[in-house]
């Protein structure tokens, strides 16, 4: 079964786009699924299923300025005016209805990229009302000193609503340094030229669409925010992790900065299990012959807690 509803942002203007999938079974439990930057969360259909057939409700929104949200909205690349606090709250906002639709269920929350960072910030503002949290793709300490000199400059010049390709390309114009035959410019994401080709064409992707400066010196913030010992200090011990990436993925540090995160997080008393995929880039479920084995090492996480296995 399939509710698709909105519901008012965090900033006070958009109304973000959101689904419940629900499997035609009792419910083992619930998974919040947070999709990352410039992309939409029907990108996960394959995983949504998988997750369905276990027995899992996914619930999943179009951030602001993303997909779904950003159509409704007539808002492509633009996150509003409330700061990078939105996006985390506006998954709170949906946790709670989730909550309220379907009670009384272990809830776990997976977050891939930017979807991980928002996990991240979730964790520590509201980790206390989750039963689990898998982190996919996400980043250590992200080299983000030039773009914010940029952007801040542009703000200053009262661009906050324009676009400085200038900032883009000093955060995120390097991710396909190690690959030797670019043809669109997304392929850190996967080898796969399919996927390549499908997230460069997808109308709900705005990867490839402008963004204001000052919604990516949101997302520079949201990134600030979950560093080191002092972010892991603030999420709840007893929250099991699971985390997992692809050790050719630029944004997660071609690994280290998976490592980087779990290691602050095991120094702080957490409890976290890392996944390392050889060989693999950005979106290690996206790669057709690993998506089935990276959603299995999900789904068996969140049993081991929903099940006691």
């Amino acid at each position: 079964m399939l509710y698709e509803f909105t519901f008012p942002s965090f900033n006070e203007r958009d109304q973000v786009q959101a689904w419940y999938y629900v499997p035609a079974a009792e419910p083992t439990g619930i998974v919040q699924l947070v999709h990352g930057y410039g992309e939409h969360s029907r990108r996960y259909l394959h995983m949504i299923v998988k997750f369905m057939d276990a027995g899992y409700i996914v619930v999943a929104d179009d951030h602001v300025g993303h997909g779904r949200t950003a159509v409704l909205n007539d808002t492509w690349g633009d996150w509003g005016d409330k700061g990078f606090e939105t996006m985390v709250e506006d998954e709170y906002s949906l946790m709670k209805l989730a909550k309220e639709q379907f009670p009384d269920l272990p809830y776990f929350f997976f977050g891939h990229s930017m979807g991980s960072v928002i996990t991240r910030q979730f964790m520590a503002r509201y980790g206390g009302e989750l039963d689990g949290v898998t982190l996919c793709g996400t980043c250590g300490t992200f080299d983000s000193a030039e773009a914010a000199r940029i952007l801040e400059e542009d703000l200053a010049a009262g661009k906050a609503n324009e676009t400085d390709p200038a900032a883009a390309e000093a955060l995120m114009g390097w991710m396909n340094e190690r690959i030797e035959d670019v043809k669109i410019g997304n392929e850190w994401i996967c080898h796969d030229e399919f996927v390549q080709k499908d997230h460069a064409q997808d109308p709900l992707n705005a990867f490839v669409r402008p963004i204001t400066n000052k919604s990516l010196l949101y997302f520079i913030r949201m990134m600030d925010d979950v560093q080191g010992e002092e972010w892991a200090k603030k999420v709840p011990v007893e929250l099991p992790i699971y985390s997992i990436g692809g050790d050719q993925d630029p944004f997660g540090g071609y690994a280290s900065g998976l490592y980087e995160v779990s290691n602050n997080l095991i120094k702080t008393g957490h409890d976290v299990f890392t996944e390392i995929y050889n060989g693999l880039r950005h979106e290690v479920h996206n790669y057709a012959d690993a998506n089935d084995d990276v959603e299995e090492g999900i789904i068996d996480f969140m049993d081991n807690i929903a099940l006691g296995e």
